[in-house]
């Protein structure tokens, strides 16, 4: 199943030249998932041939406008270009607001349904079951009320021997391996046994998303053992005190994160405009967790 993450923007609140506000696509087999919605982002999916119009569900972490000032244009042009399909949206207190507020002075009625759901910034919760994932809140602690996303992918299906298999095997019957099952005839004989002409179903994958946050030691039961986790990286060292003042993490205090949780890997991103070049941010991260990356924008990361 595809599992992909595209960063979209990578920068934090002030912008500067070539680096955007928060964004990201997650698709999942052919839905997308958009993570925050910075200024902008509507021509940062297209500019990495992802079509606005294919978006179901969008979440947003927190009120600051670096994480949502896209949200309503986007809105407005999935409506001018004709949209029916249902949205789904999820997001803070106060969000939905906003958004029928800047509708009702413009006079603008959407011709598509938006369900919202408001997250809680206080307990993890499972917000939305999805066929091939759930997407759970991890709350976070932030200057003002802030969620994360944690994306867990369910059971996964075992995979076929293709050079085991009889030519003329029914395609009912894969799917019935795939599912684990034997293939038995009328009197109860095995016929095909699972064990033998498939694999073990490969590990669930799983995704977490860490929006603005100071080092949060909360949270990390909820994220522990996660494949790809996001976490912001404001600032390097340098500015370690401020980055507490502001409730934001740095780049050591995010590989130190994800080394206490076992991650797998780590992308630190929200760069401070303070910083014009990220390759310190890696430096720092990587001597407390070598498997760190940065969020590059426009790159797209297999989970």
């Amino acid at each position: 199943m595809i599992f992909n993450l595209t960063i979209l923007g990578s920068g934090s609140a002030t912008p500067i030249l070539d680096r955007h506000t928060t964004a990201q696509t997650l698709t999942i087999e052919g839905d997308y998932f958009l993570i925050d919605c910075g200024e902008g982002t509507q021509y940062r999916l297209m500019e990495n041939h992802l079509r606005p119009g294919r978006l179901k569900y969008i979440f947003i972490s927190h009120l600051h406008g670096d994480h949502y000032f896209g949200l309503v244009p986007l809105l407005s042009s999935l409506n001018l270009a004709g949209r029916t399909d249902d949205l789904w949206l999820f997001g803070p207190r106060g969000l939905w607001e906003i958004i029928t507020v800047q509708f009702r002075y413009s006079e603008t009625k959407l011709n598509y349904p938006i369900h919202f759901q408001e997250t809680d910034p206080h307990e993890p919760a499972v917000i939305f079951n999805h066929p091939n994932v759930t997407v759970e809140t991890i709350p976070l602690q932030h200057r003002i009320d802030c969620t994360g996303f944690l994306f867990r992918e369910k059971g996964r299906k075992r995979k076929l021997i293709a050079e085991k298999l009889p030519a003329d095997l029914p395609v009912a019957y894969y799917r019935l391996l795939k599912d684990g099952k034997d293939i038995v005839d009328d009197q109860g004989q095995v016929l095909y046994s699972a064990d033998e002409y498939t694999l073990p179903a490969p590990s669930p994958r799983s995704y977490a998303f860490c929006s603005d946050t100071r080092y949060n030691e909360a949270m990390f039961d909820q994220i522990r053992g996660v494949d790809l986790l996001y976490h912001e990286a404001s600032f390097l060292d340098d500015f370690e005190e401020l980055s507490a003042r502001y409730f934001h993490s740095t780049a050591r205090q995010a590989a130190l994160t994800a080394a206490q949780v076992g991650a797998r890997r780590l992308m630190i991103g929200h760069f401070s405009s303070r910083y014009k070049v990220t390759d310190e941010f890696l430096v720092q991260a990587r001597s407390v967790f070598p498997e760190t990356y940065l969020a590059i924008e426009g790159e797209t990361t297999e989970i």
